[in-house]
């Protein structure tokens, strides 16, 4: 077991107190907006272990070590044959601790088929890397799940036509009228992909000025208006203002979770939460950001059904181990809530595991971890929890 020292990622959207406030530091005055625990090459957990040899050796002398770098040196090891045999020498989740002080983009994941066919495209065409038109940038799907630490507020999947329809009328903005039509006139699926297309192949200019005033209609209605208003604050003139008017507003309370499928529209807009996911980078914008949009692929991809965003809420088990449950498989999250004087948490499992404590003092194996604080886990080795706090368990579905 291992104590992890994490990397914490300035995106802008960030809040500058959630994580701080967590962790007990003060405030840069930076956003702060990811922790990522993991084994990810963009910015990998790392931690202390002997200079040389694997787990297993004699230490020389500690040394810090990214994640990653551990893991390469001796995958079966770290992860459990089963897990190298399934996923190949990598962990195959990150785990993060995220803080929305503003919204994030709309999104959307492909499914594992469309990831490594839209990989293997733009490899083919030789499209770099780093380019800023790079749709895909590696083979892998990406689901992924939110657990609301504070209220948390997200959009998820579209909602029916006529629910969308109805919030743009009520705006009293002509230029929407389109919109309200196509939305009232045509089958589901139809509507939604002919509304979106239209947002998104719409002349900027044009777009801008009914962008503004939609928000100002917004901000005077309040509300189940008033999400728009404040996204269009943060982002004046984005035609993904109106696309988020498609989608489910969705507000969680601490301990309720989302799980985001392939094809799912969303984007989080306001709180801390702990989230999970497939190990990938692939994101398709669709709104709410000034990077490159793909519309030909995010059509592509997009699921254009109305869904019911499905509020998770955890499985209680015998062993106090409160499960959210999930279709993924690389990654499973649950929640142990620790009470003062019961007996220990059994946690030994086959698999890796990054073990999360936020809130009160957890004691895992001979450390003890306060809030934001985390430990890796190799598969299959012996560990216990004993509280008072509440600790999060991202390990491998079995």
């Amino acid at each position: 077991m291992d104590r992890l020292s994490n990397t914490v990622r300035p995106y802008a959207w960030g809040s500058t107190t959630a994580i701080p406030a967590l962790l007990g530091t003060a405030p840069t005055g930076e956003p702060q907006a990811e922790m990522w625990m993991g084994a990810h090459p963009g910015a990998p957990s790392r931690i202390t272990r002997p200079t040389t040899g694997t787990r297993a050796t004699t230490a020389t002398g500690p040394t810090e070590l990214p994640l990653i770098e551990v893991i390469a040196a001796d995958p079966e090891g770290e992860l459990g044959a089963a897990t190298v045999a399934r996923y190949g020498p990598r962990l195959p989740f990150l785990l993060k601790l995220l803080a929305a002080g503003a919204p994030l983009s709309l999104q959307v994941h492909p499914d594992l088929d469309q990831a490594r066919e839209g990989y293997a495209d733009e490899e083919a065409r030789g499209v770099p890397a780093d380019a800023p038109h790079r749709t895909y940038k590696d083979a892998n799907h990406k689901p992924e799940l939110i657990c609301a630490l504070t209220p948390f507020d997200g959009l998820c999947g579209f909602r029916r036509p006529s629910e969308a329809a109805d919030a743009m009328e009520a705006l009293g903005v002509d230029s929407l009228k389109p919109y309200v039509d196509l939305l009232r006139a045509h089958p589901e699926k139809a509507a939604l992909r002919e509304v979106l297309t239209a947002i998104l192949g719409a002349d900027p200019a044009e777009m801008a000025d009914t962008v503004a005033e939609a928000a100002a209609a917004a901000e005077r209605l309040g509300g189940a208006h008033a999400p728009y208003a404040r996204i269009a604050h943060h982002y004046p003139g984005d035609p993904g203002v109106l696309a988020a008017m498609l989608l489910n507003y969705v507000q969680l309370q601490p301990g309720e979770a989302l799980f985001l499928g392939a094809g799912v529209p969303h984007a989080y807009l306001d709180g801390l939460g702990v989230e999970i996911m497939a190990n990938s980078d692939n994101v398709l914008r669709c709104g709410l950001t000034p990077k490159h949009i793909d519309v030909p692929e995010l059509l592509r991809i997009v699921r254009f059904e109305a869904t019911d965003p499905g509020v998770l809420r955890p499985e209680a088990s015998p062993s106090g181990e409160e499960r959210y449950e999930t279709p993924a498989d690389e990654f499973a999250l649950s929640r142990y809530t620790l009470a003062p004087g019961a007996a220990p948490a059994e946690l030994t499992v086959p698999t890796p595991q990054i073990l999360l404590c936020t809130a009160g003092t957890v004691r895992v194996g001979a450390l003890d971890l306060t809030p934001g604080q985390s430990v890796y886990v190799p598969a299959a080795e012996a560990v216990e929890a004993t509280g008072p706090g509440t600790l999060f368990r991202a390990t491998v579905a079995a």
